[in-house]
Formats: structure tokens, sequence, C-alpha cells
């Protein structure tokens, strides 16, 4: 009895207090009604993590303005009137085109462009430029690309974006061939920078073999190369598969590599370009280029 009455004394306290009381087992237990509106506490705002993000900010606007200066620059020296020019593939490129189409625009310029890719035939036809072909253009006046990464001697590691072996079949056709790049793509040895390894385009049924043949003969570890948006691994525009090789760090000779994986049985190409390049524009953090020329 003195329980029951405690119960409902508490339970009428609570009432006036904005919550209620129920029954259980005979007693009136109280408990709080949420049906009412209750003020939380504001979320704190975590200011170094604001602070991260701007710098990150920052950060990314420098290496897109040296991205873009390097671009404009290599356009302005290489294009010009009645000439066919291979346009490659990635994110330096597209100011690449954006140049093009505004010297053509202005100037009137008679090119013609071939693509490396899907994008860069999207790119091409998006701002109105000539879109040509390698069968009726198949000796270019230059090719314009960018890269992952490019060491001392200008060997190259492209392909993180899949799109290694038509870049290498359009710069094979021309003479000259043209590396835009910001400054954190100039590595002293290949691997420092960009770490996710030599992009390799090989024929589905032969991803394994080919796997084991590359880690058998110069080491390392190759991986499948996954898709991000769809269940599996990524596929090229060719409909082969790309393994990412994580080479050795002790690997130097470029040319007997690249000799000796093109020749496992099921490699379509690789992404090691040895001796192709013709010159090189870095574009800087403080807004200038640095060139590197071959001396070919």
């Amino acid at each position: 009895m003195a329980l029951s009455a405690w119960c409902l004394w508490k339970a009428k306290r609570w009432r006036f207090s904005g919550c209620h009381a129920e029954i259980f087992r005979g007693c009136l237990i109280p408990f709080r009604d949420y049906s009412f509106p209750v003020k939380l506490p504001r979320p704190r705002i975590n200011s170094f993590c604001n602070a991260t993000s701007r710098v990150h900010q920052k950060v990314m606007g420098v290496v897109d303005d040296a991205k873009k200066a390097a671009a404009f620059r290599a356009v302005d020296d290489y294009v010009k009137n009645n000439t066919s020019i291979g346009v490659g593939s990635g994110s330096t490129v597209i100011y690449a085109i954006e140049r093009i189409a505004e010297r053509v625009a202005r100037e009137n310029l008679n090119l013609v462009c071939v693509p490396t890719s899907f994008q860069a035939k999207q790119l091409i036809l998006q701002h109105s430029l000539t879109l040509g072909e390698l069968e009726s253009f198949p000796q270019l006046d230059c090719v314009i690309d960018g890269a992952d990464e490019v060491d001392p001697n200008m060997t190259l590691i492209k392909g993180g974006g899949g799109c290694l072996t038509q870049e290498k079949i359009v710069a094979s056709c021309s003479e000259r061939l043209v590396i835009i790049v910001d400054y954190t793509k100039e590595s002293p040895h290949l691997g420092q920078r960009y770490t996710k390894g030599v992009p390799i385009e090989v024929l589905p049924l032969a991803y394994v073999p080919v796997q084991r043949k590359i880690e058998d003969m110069f080491g390392g570890r190759v991986e499948l190369r996954m898709a991000k948006m769809k269940a599996g691994p990524l596929v090229t525009d060719n409909g082969n598969f790309i393994l990412d090789w994580k080479f050795p760090p002790a690997l130097s000779d470029w040319r007997a590599v690249n000799q000796g994986v093109s020749m496992i049985p099921g490699v379509v190409e690789t992404g090691l370009f040895v001796g192709m390049t013709t010159q090189v524009y870095y574009g800087m953090a403080d807004g200038s280029v640095k060139l590197h020329k071959s001396a070919r």
C-alpha cells in the first residue's frame, strides 16, 4: 500500500514535469514522454577539420592552376594551322582541349584532333573541334598527353585512367610526344610519386597467368584493377582487363622491363613509355612552367 501511494505521488510529480506514468504489475511507474519537442545540444564544429579542408582545397587549387599553365603553354608552342594533333586523356588534357578550342575560334585554325580514348573523343566533340581517326591521319604532327609519373629520363608511367594502349598507339604515330603535367608528377625514380604501380592491359582470359609470370620474372605484386561503379574488374575501352604491378624499387632498366613484360602472352600493352617523349611541360606551384626537352 505504501509502495503504491509512493508511485502515485511520483507519477503526479513527473506529470507536471512533462512526463507520464504507466501501470506495471499493479504499480504506477513513471516514464518519460518524448513526443514533445526536445531541445538537443548544438553540435560542436570541429575547427581543425575545417582548417584541414581549407588547406586541401587551396593545395588542389594550386595543382589545377599548374596543370592549366602547362597545358596552355604546350598548346601555344605546338598547335599550328593545318596540323593534325593527337589528344591524350586525363585531367590535364582537359585544359589543353579548352586552349585548343579558344585558339581555333580566335585564330580560325584548321586542324584535326585524333583522340586516345572515349573521354578525349567526347571532349573534342563538346568543344566543336574536328574529330579525326588514325585510319585517315596515320601520321600526326604532334601528340599532347598527360602522365601519372615522369622520371629524369622522361620515362613515363601512364594508364591510371585505363587508356594506355590507345595512348601508346597514338603516341607512336608522331615524332613529337609532348607531355603536360603538374609539379607533383615529377619524380626522381618511378614508383616514388605514383605508388599504384605500372598499369598493364591484358586479355581477360590471361590475367592470372600474366600475374604469376610478372611476379616470377621481376618480383613485386600484381593486382587486378577493380571497377569503382560496378561489380567486378575494370574493363577498358578495348574490352580488356588492367593489372597494376607494384614493382620492386630496385628496378631501373625500364626498356628491358618493358620488353620483358610485353613478350608475355596475353599482355596487350604496358603503361611504361620508354624513349618516346619529346618534351615535358611541368606546371609549377608558383604559376611558372618548367621545360624538359629530349636530346633527340
